[in-house]
Protein backbone atom coordinates (compact mmCIF):
# COMPACT_ATOMS: atom_id res chain seq x y z
CA UNK A 1 0.00 0.00 0.00
CA UNK A 2 1.22 3.27 -0.83
CA UNK A 3 0.25 6.03 1.56
CA UNK A 4 -0.64 9.62 -0.41
CA UNK A 5 1.19 12.45 1.30
CA UNK A 6 -1.13 15.16 2.57
CA UNK A 7 -1.67 18.69 0.58
CA UNK A 8 0.60 21.06 2.15
CA UNK A 9 -1.29 24.35 2.78
CA UNK A 10 -0.28 28.12 2.09
CA UNK A 11 -1.44 29.72 5.26
CA UNK A 12 -1.05 32.90 6.77
CA UNK A 13 -1.38 34.82 9.89
CA UNK A 14 -2.89 38.35 10.43
CA UNK A 15 -1.96 39.40 14.61
CA UNK A 16 -4.55 42.90 15.00
CA UNK A 17 -3.23 43.79 18.38
CA UNK A 18 -3.19 46.74 20.66
CA UNK A 19 0.17 48.84 20.29
CA UNK A 20 2.67 47.84 19.99
CA UNK A 21 1.50 44.21 20.69
CA UNK A 22 0.61 43.10 17.36
CA UNK A 23 4.38 43.97 15.30
CA UNK A 24 6.47 43.24 18.52
CA UNK A 25 4.80 39.43 18.33
CA UNK A 26 5.89 39.28 14.68
CA UNK A 27 9.11 40.67 15.21
CA UNK A 28 9.35 37.70 18.03
CA UNK A 29 8.60 35.46 15.78
CA UNK A 30 10.26 36.22 12.89
CA UNK A 31 13.72 36.07 15.47
CA UNK A 32 13.24 32.88 15.63
CA UNK A 33 11.57 31.68 12.23
CA UNK A 34 13.06 34.50 9.77
CA UNK A 35 11.55 32.76 6.67
CA UNK A 36 8.47 33.18 7.31
CA UNK A 37 8.37 37.31 6.93
CA UNK A 38 5.74 37.12 4.08
CA UNK A 39 3.62 34.59 6.47
CA UNK A 40 3.01 36.70 8.83
CA UNK A 41 1.12 40.51 8.76
CA UNK A 42 0.27 42.33 11.94
CA UNK A 43 -1.81 45.34 12.47
CA UNK A 44 -0.96 47.46 15.61
CA UNK A 45 -4.17 49.71 16.92
CA UNK A 46 -3.77 52.85 17.83
CA UNK A 47 -5.42 53.86 21.23
CA UNK A 48 -7.73 56.61 19.65
CA UNK A 49 -8.02 54.57 15.84
CA UNK A 50 -11.47 54.61 14.91
CA UNK A 51 -12.39 50.79 14.31
CA UNK A 52 -13.69 51.01 10.95
CA UNK A 53 -9.94 52.84 10.29
CA UNK A 54 -8.47 49.66 11.70
CA UNK A 55 -11.08 47.27 9.33
CA UNK A 56 -10.32 48.83 6.51
CA UNK A 57 -6.49 48.52 6.69
CA UNK A 58 -7.37 44.64 7.95
CA UNK A 59 -9.04 44.02 4.85
CA UNK A 60 -6.85 45.42 2.48
CA UNK A 61 -4.82 43.33 4.11
CA UNK A 62 -6.44 40.21 4.41
CA UNK A 63 -7.62 40.81 0.82
CA UNK A 64 -4.44 40.90 -0.76
CA UNK A 65 -3.24 37.72 0.86
CA UNK A 66 -2.79 35.18 -1.75
CA UNK A 67 -3.26 32.36 1.04
CA UNK A 68 -4.93 29.31 0.63
CA UNK A 69 -6.15 30.44 4.52
CA UNK A 70 -6.26 32.94 6.54
CA UNK A 71 -5.16 32.20 10.59
CA UNK A 72 -6.52 36.19 12.23
CA UNK A 73 -4.99 36.16 16.25
CA UNK A 74 -6.46 39.07 18.30
CA UNK A 75 -5.06 39.96 21.87
CA UNK A 76 -8.03 40.42 24.05
CA UNK A 77 -11.62 39.40 23.45
CA UNK A 78 -14.57 42.46 23.70
CA UNK A 79 -11.92 45.28 23.06
CA UNK A 80 -11.32 46.92 19.20
CA UNK A 81 -8.74 44.46 18.07
CA UNK A 82 -10.73 41.54 18.56
CA UNK A 83 -13.84 43.56 17.40
CA UNK A 84 -12.17 44.46 14.21
CA UNK A 85 -11.02 40.88 13.70
CA UNK A 86 -14.76 39.39 13.97
CA UNK A 87 -16.01 41.59 11.40
CA UNK A 88 -13.26 40.84 9.29
CA UNK A 89 -13.99 36.84 9.19
CA UNK A 90 -17.86 36.86 9.40
CA UNK A 91 -19.01 35.42 6.16
CA UNK A 92 -15.26 33.99 4.78
CA UNK A 93 -13.35 30.91 5.59
CA UNK A 94 -10.49 32.48 7.75
CA UNK A 95 -10.67 31.91 11.34
CA UNK A 96 -9.94 34.10 14.44
CA UNK A 97 -7.84 33.02 17.24
CA UNK A 98 -8.53 35.56 20.63
CA UNK A 99 -6.22 35.78 23.53
CA UNK A 100 -2.96 35.25 21.37
CA UNK A 101 0.73 34.55 23.64
CA UNK A 102 4.22 33.85 22.41
CA UNK A 103 4.04 30.32 22.46
CA UNK A 104 0.89 30.24 20.38
CA UNK A 105 2.19 31.95 17.89
CA UNK A 106 5.25 30.35 17.74
CA UNK A 107 3.56 27.27 17.94
CA UNK A 108 1.73 28.24 14.75
CA UNK A 109 4.46 29.37 13.00
CA UNK A 110 5.93 25.69 12.84
CA UNK A 111 2.76 24.34 11.26
CA UNK A 112 1.76 27.07 8.54
CA UNK A 113 1.26 24.07 6.19
CA UNK A 114 -1.26 22.05 7.63
CA UNK A 115 -5.26 22.63 7.09
CA UNK A 116 -6.56 25.74 8.51
CA UNK A 117 -8.71 23.87 11.67
CA UNK A 118 -5.40 21.86 12.25
CA UNK A 119 -3.37 25.17 12.80
CA UNK A 120 -6.29 26.26 15.23
CA UNK A 121 -6.16 23.57 17.06
CA UNK A 122 -2.67 23.80 16.99
CA UNK A 123 -2.57 27.73 18.16
CA UNK A 124 -4.98 27.09 20.84
CA UNK A 125 -2.70 23.78 22.35
CA UNK A 126 0.46 26.14 21.89
CA UNK A 127 -1.29 28.54 23.94
CA UNK A 128 -2.64 26.69 27.12
CA UNK A 129 0.29 24.93 26.80
CA UNK A 130 3.05 27.74 26.36
CA UNK A 131 1.38 29.36 30.22
CA UNK A 132 2.46 27.48 33.45
CA UNK A 133 3.78 27.34 36.70
CA UNK A 134 7.87 27.02 37.22
CA UNK A 135 8.31 25.88 40.77
CA UNK A 136 12.12 24.96 39.79
CA UNK A 137 15.14 27.36 39.73
CA UNK A 138 16.63 25.08 37.04
CA UNK A 139 16.24 25.89 33.63
CA UNK A 140 13.68 23.35 31.81
CA UNK A 141 15.75 21.71 29.53
CA UNK A 142 18.92 21.42 31.51
CA UNK A 143 20.57 17.92 31.81
CA UNK A 144 22.80 16.54 34.18
CA UNK A 145 25.74 16.26 32.33
CA UNK A 146 25.62 20.08 31.36
CA UNK A 147 24.99 20.44 34.94
CA UNK A 148 28.15 18.84 35.71
CA UNK A 149 30.40 19.71 33.34
CA UNK A 150 32.75 22.77 33.29
CA UNK A 151 33.72 23.08 29.84
CA UNK A 152 32.99 26.31 28.52
CA UNK A 153 31.96 24.97 24.90
CA UNK A 154 29.38 22.71 26.12
CA UNK A 155 25.66 24.49 25.41
CA UNK A 156 21.91 23.32 25.93
CA UNK A 157 19.86 26.08 23.67
CA UNK A 158 17.02 23.66 23.31
CA UNK A 159 13.50 25.78 23.29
Amino acid sequence: MSKQKAKLMNNQLLIIAHAPLASALKECALHVYPDCAKKIISIDVPPHEAPETTLKRAQELAFACEADGLLVMTDVYGATPSNVAQKLVTGTTSKLVVGVNLPMLIRTVCYLDEGLESLVNRALTGGVKGVMQLTSSAPQYQTEQTKQTNDSKSYNHQQ
